[in-house]
């Protein structure tokens, strides 16, 4: 089942990302996490099933985030956030679509590079730029970095008595490992 929602959500992402012929690379288990500083206690969660496409020659990127692979260290804490705050049942996946500025795919030596694009969740799309350390790995390319998102930009509702213990800025991390794909 799991990898019947991976397959679907890949075709997905190669439709979004048009139809170049381009060469295609691809992330299966890309890993994003996110960390929230509180007071109270650090809110922080794993996801190592995030699916990423990288279009060679446009430097396009596509990355698809299924919101209830994200591991807690608390189970209350994944309640929480997949019932209360990213309602997961409506809002299955985040996405991001984008462009690495003058990306070399050539490239031996590490790079850094600025992507900008677009940052979906819960149906609220939000511009978003950041650098991204790109490193080319034999027939792989790995891709990572981190960023900032604001939760009011996607209207995730905090109750009152809760919002001094989560962050209005909540940092994520990403590695995506992105190997050759063929139709």
């Amino acid at each position: 089942m799991k990898y019947s929602i991976l397959l679907l959500i890949l075709v997905a992402t190669s439709v979004c990302l048009g139809q170049q012929s381009g060469e295609k690379l691809l992330a299966r288990q890309g890993q994003v996490t996110f960390f929230s500083y509180t007071a109270a206690e650090n809110i922080e969660a794993v996801n190592n099933q995030a699916l990423s496409v990288l279009v060679l020659d446009t430097g396009e990127i596509a990355v698809d985030i299924l919101m209830r692979a994200f591991v807690f260290k608390k189970t209350l804490m994944r309640e929480h956030f997949n019932e209360s705050y990213i309602e997961s049942d409506l809002y299955p996946k985040a996405k991001f679509r984008g462009r690495i500025k003058d990306f070399d795919p050539e490239a031996t030596e590490i790079q850094t590079r600025i992507v900008e694009g677009t940052f979906t969740l819960k149906d609220k799309t939000v511009p978003l730029s950041f650098k991204v350390s790109i490193q080319k790995l034999n027939d792989s390319i790995l891709i990572s970095g981190e960023t900032q998102v604001n939760i009011d930009d996607y209207n995730i509702k905090i109750p009152k008595l809760l919002s001094p213990n989560i962050a209005k800025q909540i940092k994520i991390s990403f590695n995506f490992q992105h190997t050759p794909y063929e139709e």
